[in-house]
C-alpha cells in the first residue's frame, strides 16, 4: 500500500489520517507543533475506542489502525510518500510555502495536494518546479464520516495525476466529484446563499433566527437550519470562507458577507465552541421558540432555495462541474435534502425565474440576478433531468 503524508495535525488532518489508515495505508502526520501532534494522537485513539465500544470495530483492528500512523515534526519523513495532503490553515501564502517544502522532500512522481475549501490550487502550485502533480483533494468535516471529496485539478495539473488521486480516494470508500479550480469549488460556492440569504432575512426583520431555522428544517427538509449550522461550523470559519469567496469573485454582491456575522466574530461569539453565537449555549440558557407560521416559513424556504438553485445553475452554466456532480456534491457534502438542479425541475424552472426576477425588481440588487441558463431553460421549457 502507498504511504500517505498529511501536513497538519488539526481536526481535518487527523480525520484524513484516520481514513487512510483505516484503508490499510501507512500514514505520516507532520506538524511543527508538538502539542498538536499529541492532541491528534489522543483524539484518534478516542475516536477508535468509540467505534470499538459501539461494536463497529474490534479492539485488535483499532490497535492496528493506530499503529499505522507515524507522528513527526520533520517534513523529511515525507520522503517515501506517494501522496501528501496539506491540511493547514486557510492562508494562501502559508500553503504555497508548505507546497514548496513538501516538494523538496518527496519523490518526483509524488502527488502534492491541498485540502483547502476555497483557495486557488493553481496559485499554490505556481512556485513549484513540477506543478503538474498538484491538485486539490477537499474532504468535508468530519472526514471519517462524510463521504464526499472534491477533486480539483489546477491549471497545471496533468490528467494522469487527477485519475491517480481520484482512484485512490474512491478506494477509501469516498464519493469523488470533479470541480474546476474556481473560488469555493462546488460546495462552498453553491452553499453561500444558505447562509447569506438567511442572514439577509434576519437583518430585514422578516423572521428571527429560530424561526428561519425551523422553516428550513421542518418545511425545507434540511437537517440543520442556517443559524444552528453556522454556530456548529464556527462563525469565524463560515465568515472567512464567505469573505474569501466574495473577494475572489471581485466583490460580486451574490457573495457579500454579513455585518451581523462579522460582529459576532468580533465579539468572539463563534458558536458552540465558545458557547455563544446566534444562540446562547451556556448552561441554563434557553433557545428561543420559533414562530411556527407556515405561510411565513414557506416564504423563507422559497426565497433561500431559489437562491441556492440559482447558484447551482450558474455553476453548471460556467462549467464548474457537471450536473450530476453538482447535485451529488450538495446532497453528500452538506446533506441537502435534494440535489438543487433536480429540485429546480420539481418546483418548476419558470417559477424559480419568476421568484428571482421579483427579488431583483424589489431590491434593485444585483445579488438577485437570474442565471442566464435558468432563463433560457424556462423560455424553452427545458428541464435539467
Amino acid at each position: 500500500m502507498e504511504i500517505i503524508g498529511i501536513l497538519g495535525a488539526g481536526a481535518m488532518g487527523s480525520g484524513i489520517a484516520q481514513v487512510a489508515a483505516s484503508r490499510g495505508h501507512q500514514v505520516v502526520v507532520c506538524d511543527n507543533l508538538t502539542p498538536a501532534l499529541k492532541k491528534s494522537g489522543k483524539n484518534l485513539l478516542a475516536s477508535l475506542n468509540t467505534l470499538v465500544e459501539k461494536g463497529k470495530m474490534q479492539k485488535e483492528e483499532s490497535e492496528i489502525i493506530f499503529g499505522r500512523i507515524q507522528y513527526t515534526d520533520h517534513m523529511s519523513d515525507f520522503r517515501d510518500c506517494a501522496v501528501v495532503i496539506e491540511a493547514i490553515v486557510e492562508d494562501i501564502e502559508l500553503k504555497r510555502i508548505a507546497f514548496k517544502g513538501i516538494e523538496a522532500m518527496v519523490q518526483p512522481d509524488a502527488i502534492i495536494a491541498s485540502n483547502t475549501s476555497s483557495l486557488s490550487i493553481s496559485a499554490m502550485g505556481a512556485p513549484l518546479k513540477h506543478p503538474e502533480r498538484t491538485l486539490g483533494i477537499h474532504f468535508f468535516n468530519p472526514a471519517p464520516l462524510m463521504r464526499l471529496v472534491e477533486i480539483i485539478p489546477a491549471l497545471q495539473t496533468e490528467a494522469p495525476f487527477v485519475e491517480q488521486a481520484r482512484t485512490l480516494i474512491d478506494s477509501w470508500g469516498k464519493t469523488t466529484v470533479l470541480a474546476k479550480d474556481t473560488p469555493g469549488f462546488i460546495v462552498n460556492r453553491v452553499a453561500r446563499p444558505y447562509y447569506g440569504e438567511a442572514l439577509r432575512i434576519l437583518e430585514e426583520g422578516i423572521a428571527d433566527a429560530s424561526t428561519i431555522d425551523w422553516a428550513m428544517r421542518e418545511l425545507g427538509g434540511f437537517k440543520m437550519g442556517p443559524f444552528e449550522l453556522m454556530d456548529f461550523i464556527g462563525n469565524d470559519i463560515n465568515y472567512t470562507v464567505t469573505e474569501t469567496v466574495f473577494k475572489s469573485f471581485y466583490f460580486d454582491p451574490r457573495y457579500k458577507p454579513s455585518f451581523t456575522q462579522k460582529r459576532l466574530v468580533n465579539a468572539n461569539y463563534l458558536g458552540r465552541k465558545t458557547c455563544r453565537g446566534f444562540y446562547d449555549y451556556r448552561e441554563g440558557a434557553v433557545i428561543p421558540n420559533p414562530v411556527k407560521d407556515k405561510p411565513l416559513g414557506q416564504q423563507i424556504v422559497t426565497r433561500v432555495v431559489a437562491m441556492l438553485i440559482n447558484e447551482a445553475a450558474d455553476a453548471l452554466y460556467l462549467n464548474v462541474a457537471n450536473r450530476d456532480d453538482i447535485d451529488m456534491a450538495m446532497t453528500q457534502g452538506v446533506n441537502y435534502p435534494k440535489g438543487l438542479l433536480a429540485w429546480a425541475d420539481e418546483i418548476g424552472i419558470a417559477k424559480i425565474v419568476e421568484q428571482l426576477d421579483w427579488l431583483h425588481a424589489e431590491y434593485c440588487d444585483d445579488r438577485y440576478r437570474c442565471c442566464r441558463l435558468l432563463r433560457i431553460m424556462a423560455r424553452e421549457k427545458r428541464t435539467f433531468y
